[in-house]
């Protein structure tokens, strides 16, 4: 656990509400038919998030300040402002969900506990120390296995489960494109990439250590931590994702409910079929991936924001030492509170939100692997040979992805 951070947080954070509610309607709509996707999209989120983290530790610099040093001021500014409003989306979605599961277990009002997790996570990411934020955020990663507890308890046919998550199949139709880009979207998020390579810029600085472009003596080492941690992070982040899948088909789609809007919705649902202890886990994760996903949807934000308009930041600074990077923080989560109090009501927008960040992400990887591959922002370190293939690869089929939805 010492020597796992960004990766593990990184996966973890991708099974956000917004991501349980996606897998929920996934489950319920297709049955096991779509879990494949979870097995397919394994390999191209590992390959772009350890592009990322490559990119902090090498250059010192997040996707953001790199785009603005080397490239031209519009591309920065299209690029963070899609963030920006991709993340606000998420925020408001996940926010609402948390409290909409928190009235579901507790009783009283969804919107005041919007707010309550809301004030939470923003005096978390501000008053706590970068040390003991990073260590709280691992543990928080735990509350993921309520989804496996789910899994055995129901009835699954593991055979036909199996099956469908080995052979893919896949079904035609405008529903099934855009169950996929949701998919797609959730699990190679944009938000997810300017995390994982501020946190290892972050990690880097508190450890009192060069960029590796200045000193490369460590890189394979270091290469190697970025990978072990990416790897188990995606793989827990999509055996949870089969998990949410598996149940849902269990009890949802085998009953006849193929429509689910939202994760709360989800948890209510399986209460009549699959009993109370089943509906609890299920509520009470998406409360405990919610709390780990807000705070890394606002920093990405935070993050995104300062690298572009230079101003001071990092978890490790004080408040006073980095005003702008917290305060944008702050906003950015209370904005998405104050989704779920206007008319559009962003709890219903969970699933599409992760079609929103699949249809953003072209661009955004697009962006990336400019940089990764550049041997002038990455010099003898930068990206080349299958990791640079399989990342435009990854990049040509969220594209694709993205096309697929608006056409069929």
């Amino acid at each position: 656990m010492r020597r796992l951070g960004p990766g593990l947080i990184t996966g973890a954070a991708d099974d956000d509400p917004s991501g349980i509610a996606t897998y929920s309607q996934v489950g319920a709509q297709f049955g096991y038919g779509l879990a494949w996707t979870m097995l397919f999209s394994l390999p191209f989120m590992i390959v772009v998030q350890e592009v990322s983290g490559r990119i902090g530790c090498v250059t010192g610099r997040g996707i953001a300040e790199n785009l603005r040093r080397h490239y031209n001021p519009w591309i920065v500014r299209t690029v963070v402002l899609l963030l920006l409003v991709a993340n606000v989306i998420n925020l408001g979605a996940d926010l609402g969900a948390m409290g909409a599961a928190a009235r579901l277990l507790l009783g009283g009002s969804d919107r005041l506990y919007t707010i309550g997790f809301g004030i939470l996570c923003v005096v978390a990411e501000i008053f706590l120390s970068y040390a003991v934020y990073a260590g709280v955020l691992k543990w928080l990663t735990l509350s993921l296995f309520s989804y496996v507890a789910v899994v055995f308890a129901v009835h699954v046919p593991w055979s036909r489960a199996l099956l469908a998550t080995l052979v893919p199949r896949l079904a035609s139709g405008h529903a099934a494109a855009m169950a996929l880009v949701a998919v797609l979207g959730t699990t190679i998020s944009p938000y997810l990439l300017f995390w994982q390579s501020a946190l290892e810029v972050e990690d880097r600085k508190r450890r009192a250590l060069p960029p590796l472009r200045v000193a490369p003596a460590g890189a394979e080492a270091e290469f190697a931590r970025i990978r072990t941690d990416t790897v188990l992070g995606m793989v827990v982040s999509n055996l949870i994702a089969i998990c949410i899948i598996y149940a849902t088909a269990a009890t949802l789609h085998a009953s006849g409910l193929t429509t689910i809007a939202t994760s709360s919705q989800a948890a209510e649902a399986l209460r009549p079929i699959a009993g109370p202890f089943t509906f609890v886990l299920f509520a009470a994760g998406i409360i405990g991936t919610g709390l780990l996903a807000v705070p890394v949807l606002a920093g990405s934000s935070a993050y995104a924001l300062s690298e572009t308009l230079r101003w001071r930041e990092g978890l490790d600074r004080r408040l006073m030492q980095a005003k702008s990077f917290y305060a944008t923080i702050a906003v950015a989560t209370m904005a998405g509170v104050a989704l779920n109090f206007t008319a559009l009501d962003p709890v219903r927008a969970l699933y599409w939100s992760a079609v929103v960040n699949g249809v953003l992400a072209a661009p955004v990887l697009a962006a990336l692997m400019l940089i990764a591959g550049s041997p002038r922002i990455m010099g003898r370190l930068r990206i080349s040979g299958p990791m640079l293939t399989a990342g435009w690869l990854t990049t040509g089929l969220m594209l694709a992805a993205s096309i697929g939805f608006f056409v069929l």
